[in-house]
């Protein structure tokens, strides 16, 4: 098994855990778009405290708060995905994926999670860094416009060989831009960390 196949196939199991969780609960909005947003809000530079997020995700999730103390595992699940796609942004390895079904779904299942994902990154970033997006430098602000025109994308693409490509590629570009504006909007991380976390 490729370096590839070992990523897509974790990759397909962290979509498939997070589709459970949402069915579970009976979520109406889509898991892409949850962790796009937490993924826009950790790269625009925000740390999030544990109750605000939990808070986040009962939001976005059509949830009544309570819900996190009627379920044993939405809190810890959700606590562990925050930890992930943060320790991923800031892995040297660029190792970060966007949470996206596999190859197994239909293309127009794949091309709505990549719209969902990105619709909830531009959301997440807009809401931490606000007006400081508009001094940000040329190659960003033209990586959002990008961003803003692939979240306005047709889910209705004709299935064929050039839309997978094309697919891929979009998602490629995508994940990198996810990183570029990480690197931008963040501090380096020390590698000794004395101080508690906010998380």
């Amino acid at each position: 098994m490729t370096d590839t196949d070992t990523t897509g196939a974790a990759r397909a199991a962290e979509f498939e855990r997070w589709a459970n969780v949402y069915t579970v609960h009976k979520a109406f909005s889509h898991p892409s778009e949850l962790h796009g947003s937490l993924c826009g809000r950790l790269a625009a530079g925000a740390r999030i405290q544990e109750n605000e997020w939990l808070a986040t995700v009962c939001e976005q999730m059509g949830l009544a708060e309570q819900a996190m103390d009627e379920s044993e595992d939405l809190a810890p699940f959700m606590n562990g995905a925050y930890d992930k796609a943060l320790a991923q942004l800031q892995s040297s390895d660029l190792s970060f994926q966007p949470l996206l079904p596999d190859d197994d779904y239909a293309i127009e299942q794949r091309l709505e999670a990549l719209i969902a994902w990105v619709r909830g990154f531009l959301e997440g970033m807009a809401l931490a860094a606000g007006e400081s997006l508009g001094q940000a430098p040329d190659e960003i602000r033209e990586l959002i416009e990008d961003m803003v025109a692939i979240s306005q994308l047709s889910e209705d693409e004709e299935s064929g060989e050039e839309s997978e490509q094309q697919l891929l590629d979009i998602t490629e570009y995508v994940r990198l831009g996810a990183l570029a504006v990480f690197t931008e909007f963040n501090e380096p991380e020390r590698p000794v960390r004395d101080t508690p976390t906010l998380h």
